[in-house]
């Protein structure tokens, strides 16, 4: 392209663009192309304009960075939520006792293995005992394992999880009356068995393993959850559905109070605590949890000493998500929906269940193997007692690496996890009130004898709704799109003077009128030069002939 052609393209331009200038909604430009102003007034203008449109545009960065980072909202619902809409919370007992004393003597076989470790074979009995080693105190494992050179592995094909039922205390010998809604059960239909790292724990109102695992994936010789009842109308994001009725599992309750919620007692037999393994605490661990998630009763517990009655009042949280939420990213949400997030061993998603997940496969990742009580399949090995350490050392890395991160992020295990929230979740706050209770002088006054009960321990639990309506959370849009171009719109109006068709107009005048003006001149018969040139050099022709 020639010199004049390139003059001639950008007297066009400057043509339009005065054009543009006298005619344009934008506040400030017509006072650029005047032909009555000096280039001092333009100049100033010129300044003007470019101050508004820097400040129009950082205020238009901080509403897209608050529109981007924060564009969801938590806030309280705007009715109050009946508590027969949610299950009655999931309630896991774990005795601070594991096995019977006439089963194992924890404290005389161990003191018998370390005596004569070294002088004979390993026998099959060992493996019992370094099977309830996987259950004692972490503080206690410690203190055992220095205590020897070194422990063996267990020489049975059992895995520890079967070897840890048959030390199991029957459950009849730790639950005895209970009663739900006013009505008396036998307490093997309210209560199944749970595998856990407590040992073979009881859950009351627990999902099937069916509903909550993925029991193609799972290893079946170890059964996590023996709950059998089958939630076909209950989700934890849609909650019960019509065709649900009271009876409906999991189980619900219709208000709130001692008598419209969960009582039974509570039994230890005080010869079947071993304190060389669990230390000088005797009682229960109980867990309140939801029907969905996996019980972890060493994370989080409720204390039930021995000859108390303990009364626990719940006051359910529940947090649900707008449905107008499913269109942003989980990050930005900051939840994930069940179907959104693939777990490898659940069905359900929470977030502790991936928390749990994600902790088995990081020990597997460091140690080679999973503690028994986590999920795993087939061909994933057990840890013996010798590598308590490592899975100790992998859950306290995993942990660590919240705060303080990695360096690379691809190696930060705990980030590519991503465990968060779940997008509906309940939780249940509880208020403890707790008493003597003189059990013995209670069964004498009743005529009860006590002598099938002598050497026995025996508290009583109440679980309880507070109130008959708790307050829901919810997320919802805090910033929206429609509200981010206002408040764009806003800005530019504010600062400039646009609306919408100040855009138009610059398109118009940026795109449609060049190429309207090289069709025009295009038609007239000038084909053999560009078509904006001709238009400048036929005025230049015509100046000229005058």
């Amino acid at each position: 392209m020639t010199l004049g052609k390139v003059k001639a393209i950008l007297l066009k331009a400057k043509e339009i663009f005065l054009d543009f200038a006298s005619k344009t909604s934008i506040h400030g430009v017509k006072y650029f192309g005047c032909p009555d102003r000096n280039w001092c007034e333009k100049f100033f203008w010129i300044t003007v304009f470019a101050l508004s449109v820097c400040s129009g545009a950082l205020q238009i960065r901080k509403v897209y960075e608050k529109w981007d980072q924060t564009p969801v909202i938590v806030s309280f619902d705007e009715k109050f939520t009946p508590v027969w809409q949610i299950p009655f919370p999931a309630v896991t007992i774990c005795p601070e006792a594991k096995t019977p004393i006439s089963v194992l003597n924890f404290t005389r076989e161990f003191h018998r293995f370390v005596d004569q470790f070294s002088k004979r074979n390993h026998q099959a009995r060992d493996d019992a005992l370094l099977a309830m080693m996987q259950l004692c105190d972490r503080a206690n494992i410690f203190t055992l394992i220095s205590k020897t050179v070194t422990i063996p592995n267990k020489k049975t094909l059992e895995s520890y999880a079967s070897l840890i039922r048959l030390l199991n205390i029957p459950k009849a010998e730790m639950l005895d009356d209970c009663i739900f809604l006013g009505e008396r059960y036998n307490c093997s239909d309210l209560f199944s068995y749970t595998l856990t790292e407590e040992g073979v724990c009881l859950t009351f109102n627990i999902l099937s393993a069916k509903d909550m695992l993925r029991t193609n994936v799972l290893q079946s010789s170890d059964p996590y959850i023996t709950e059998q009842s089958e939630a076909p109308y209950w989700s934890l994001e849609m909650g019960y559905s019509r065709e649900a009725n009271i009876t409906s599992y999991p189980r619900r309750t219709l208000g709130p109070g001692y008598s419209a919620g969960l009582s039974l007692f509570l039994r230890s037999d005080l010869t079947n605590h071993d304190y060389l393994c669990r230390g000088p605490i005797h009682g229960f661990k109980i867990l309140l949890h939801s029907s969905s998630e996996f019980p972890q009763v060493s994370n989080k517990f409720i204390r039930i000493p021995m000859n108390h009655e303990v009364t626990v009042a719940v006051k359910p949280e529940k947090i649900s998500t707008n449905d107008g939420l499913q269109s942003y990213s989980p990050e930005r949400r900051q939840c994930f929906f069940n179907s959104e997030r693939y777990l490898q061993f659940f069905r359900v998603y929470n977030q502790e269940n991936c928390e749990l997940e994600c902790l088995t496969n990081f020990t597997l990742h460091r140690c080679g193997c999973v503690k028994f009580s986590m999920p795993r399949t087939s061909a994933t090995p057990e840890c013996e007692i010798n590598q308590f350490r490592c899975m100790w050392n992998a859950e306290i890395e995993l942990l660590e690496m919240g705060p303080t991160g990695h360096k690379l992020e691809e190696l930060n295990f705990r980030a590519r996890c991503n465990c968060l929230p779940a997008c509906t979740s309940v939780q249940y706050d509880t208020e403890i009130t707790q008493a003597n209770f003189d059990w013995v002088r209670w069964a004498r006054t009743m005529n009860i004898s006590t002598m099938a009960v002598n050497g026995m321990q025996i508290s009583r639990l109440g679980i309880y709704y507070k109130e008959s309506q708790f307050m829901t959370s919810k997320r919802s849009e805090l910033y929206g799109l429609t509200d981010f171009l206002a408040n764009c719109g806003g800005l530019l109006g504010l600062c400039m003077g646009m609306s919408m068709l100040s855009v138009v107009e610059l398109f118009y005048y940026s795109c449609i009128r060049p190429f309207a003006l090289w069709t025009q001149n295009t038609e007239k018969g000038q084909p053999g030069k560009d078509g904006v040139v001709a238009v400048v050099e036929s005025k230049n022709a015509t100046v000229k002939g005058d």
